[in-house]
């Protein structure tokens, strides 16, 4: 009896090896992404144009996360050689809640610590009115936008690419730099983010290989120190439920940024985020090298 056929990945024609490359696949899935999720953005601003600014800001960040998810789900996760849907929706509530609920907690944490340190300080009540315009702009918007392109497309396809350590490292230090332009920011600052917030949100995607949990801490975390305990969300000013103070040693307070920026929270997000990675590690969930794995198939 003959042998049967079977196709490798140099029987695709030249154009599907080309783009199923992970940086070209790369590529292509953060043009399509920002554009689909300018243009609706775009057209939202258009349709409500005469609205008032915050009625506008919600419904385009709203527009610009639908658009997102659904050229995600329909397009995104088909590119490369290894199709894969990081949005799969059997466990996305239990894990989105598990993600909100270590976001709210690891902050809480931070927050009490800077207590304890004297560099915070609760003097009122604050402000409920711009909660829900909050808990969109500064919650749902960051969380959605923010995950699917450093983790979803960025994190994924350098990991199909250059391996886990890699991916990692380069998208932790494009999300650190990405916030040099907010207010009050620092090279400080950016490697606070790079470290508490990139090894963070890419060690939880490590370990569940899905965007759930990391979208659920980026929301917890940017909700719970701004609209909860009245501290800056990267550089930005908010009005929180409750009414503080930051005051003391910038390397504690985050000189303006928030405590983003301050040794505490660099700390005690960073020591969270290696268990997260080492817990990750030591489930078997490290990708080697492209050409580690390569040869390692051709023997």
């Amino acid at each position: 009896m003959a042998q049967g056929y079977v196709s490798t990945a140099e029987d695709r024609p030249l154009w599907r090896r080309i783009v199923d490359h992970p940086l070209v696949a790369m590529v292509i899935a953060l043009g399509v992404l920002l554009a689909f999720a300018g243009l609706a953005g775009g057209l939202t601003e258009i349709a409500l144009r005469g609205s008032p600014p915050e009625t506008v800001n919600m419904a385009s960040n709203v527009a610009s996360v639908i658009a997102m998810i659904v050229v995600y789900k329909i397009f995104i996760r088909h590119l490369g050689e290894h199709p894969r849907d990081d949005l799969s929706g059997a466990k996305a509530i239990r894990e989105t809640a598990a993600g909100i609920a270590i976001g709210f907690l690891l902050f809480s944490v931070i927050v009490g610590a800077a207590a304890l340190f004297g560099v915070y300080r609760i003097v009122g009540i604050g402000d409920a009115s711009l909660l829900l315009a909050a808990l969109i702009t500064a919650g749902l918007f960051p969380a959605v936008t923010e995950e699917l392109l450093f983790r979803g497309i960025l994190f994924r396809w350098i990991e199909r690419f250059g391996g886990t350590w890699a991916a990692l490292i380069v998208s932790s230090a494009l999300f650190g730099a990405s916030h040099l332009e907010n207010p009050n920011a620092s090279w400080l600052a950016a490697v606070g983010i790079a470290l508490e917030g990139g090894l963070l949100l890419g060690g939880a995607y490590m370990l569940t290989r899905r965007l759930w949990v990391p979208m659920g801490i980026h929301a917890a975390w940017n909700v719970t120190q701004g609209e909860i305990y009245d501290i800056p969300v990267s550089g930005t000013p908010v009005h929180g439920l409750l009414e503080a103070k930051l005051a003391g040693p910038p390397l504690l307070t985050g000189n303006g940024f928030g405590l983003e920026a301050s040794l505490i929270s660099i700390t005690i997000a960073t020591l969270f985020a290696i268990y997260l990675i080492v817990r990750a590690a030591r489930s078997g969930h490290l990708v080697q090298p492209r050409w580690v794995r390569r040869r390692e198939n051709a023997l």
